[in-house]
């Protein structure tokens, strides 16, 4: 019997071990890809989003609805009444009864486009079509003291109409995404481009230069990655090619289920074509024959990877100086939404906020 004993914990103890074995090299096996996802410079934020549970709510019933009698304004009622110099930004998110929520840091990306090109028309467009929620309307009230700050609806079945996607999006397309308010973000970006023309800026932006002097442009993300949270197109006949290129290649190659190929991948795919080569680093004006592909300095100083440079005051001064060359910065709020910032911190972020959108920052309460 303790010749059998000792023989059944022989044997067990080599199946535990070889389970162990097989468990550690599983657990080594994950936490590999996981580093190879991540550490990829290519389009990260479309990779790791389902990992990091950054999977929007589906519920878009509300780009369906008609603007009730206390619905912001409608955009298309001033349309070719809209002045020369433009920029926009996009809301899309459905609100509930309360009203829409317009929060500090969104509203600050508007404020200081405002306060930095005053001979700018700044849009912001919703399309949810209800009232500003109580909580939101002094912040709103700070914005709209600015003259050439414009709070617009606006309708998609209305906005589509006479478009190259109109009867593409008629076809409920949004059914099949798996973050349809990002895609919509996506969607709106090229689409308001195409119809009018100017600047697109991402709402987790802050514009420290004037914006004025730029015409046909986007920013690399990295030397190899072309972003879209900031696009200008204008109404010449490069923009309009270009508008016209990034509408047809997003109804065309439309994935719900990749995060980033509607936003970053479609522009990145019209560069392609149009400059000849893959990697940003080689998209010169001349080689995109007069397109201007701006290094990441410009518009993305502080890379995703090192997103919590803005909010931290250690070594804040290393912190500012990558930010010399840069016309705007961008939060990665996708990365940073859950990181506070009190009132009055002396972090990167913080002190932009103040000197840039000091109306909001002023009157945000205690925490931005």
């Amino acid at each position: 019997m303790k010749t059998e004993g000792k023989l059944l914990n022989k044997v067990l103890s080599i199946r535990f071990t070889k389970m162990r074995k097989r468990l550690v090299l599983g657990f080594a096996s994950v936490v590999f890809l996981f580093i190879l996802v991540i550490s990829s410079d290519s389009d990260m934020i479309q990779r790791v989003t389902p990992f990091l549970g950054y999977a929007q709510e589906r519920d878009v019933s509300c780009y369906e609805e008609s603007p009730t009698i206390d619905s912001i304004e409608q955009f298309e009622s001033e349309e070719g009444t809209i002045s020369e110099r433009r920029i926009f930004f996009h809301e899309t998110s459905c609100f509930g009864e309360e009203g829409a929520i317009l929060n500090a840091r969104q509203a600050c990306a508007v404020e200081s486009a405002a306060m930095m090109n005053p001979k700018t028309t700044v849009y912001l467009l919703f399309v949810s079509p209800v009232k500003f929620a109580n909580a939101s309307k002094e912040i709103v009230r700070q914005l709209t003291s600015y003259e050439n700050v414009r709070i617009r609806h606006i309708s998609m079945e209305r906005y589509t109409k006479g478009t190259p996607i109109e009867e593409w999006y008629a076809t409920d397309v949004l059914k099949t995404s798996r973050w349809p308010r990002s895609h919509m973000s996506d969607i709106l970006r090229y689409l308001t481009l195409w119809k009018y023309g100017g600047i697109y800026l991402d709402l987790d932006v802050v514009v420290t230069s004037s914006l004025e002097h730029l015409t046909n442009f986007a920013g690399a993300e990295d030397w190899e990655d072309v972003a879209a949270g900031v696009l200008g197109f204008e109404k010449s006949s490069l923009g309009r090619r270009m508008a016209d290129a990034c509408l047809r290649d997003l109804k065309t190659n439309f994935r719900g289920d990749v995060w980033g190929n509607n936003g970053p991948g479609v522009i990145t795919r019209i560069l392609q074509k149009l400059c000849a080569t893959k990697y940003a680093r080689d998209m010169t004006t001349v080689r995109c024959h007069g397109f201007t592909v701006y290094p990441p300095s410009t518009f993305y100083p502080i890379h995703y990877k090192k997103w919590k440079r803005y909010f931290e005051e250690t070594d804040r001064n290393s912190t500012f100086k990558m930010l010399e060359d840069s016309l705007v910065i961008h939060v990665w709020n996708k990365l940073s939404k859950d990181q506070k910032i009190n009132v009055g911190s002396r972090a990167p972020y913080a002190v932009i906020a103040q000197k840039h959108c000091p109306k909001v920052y002023s009157h945000c309460g205690k925490v931005f």
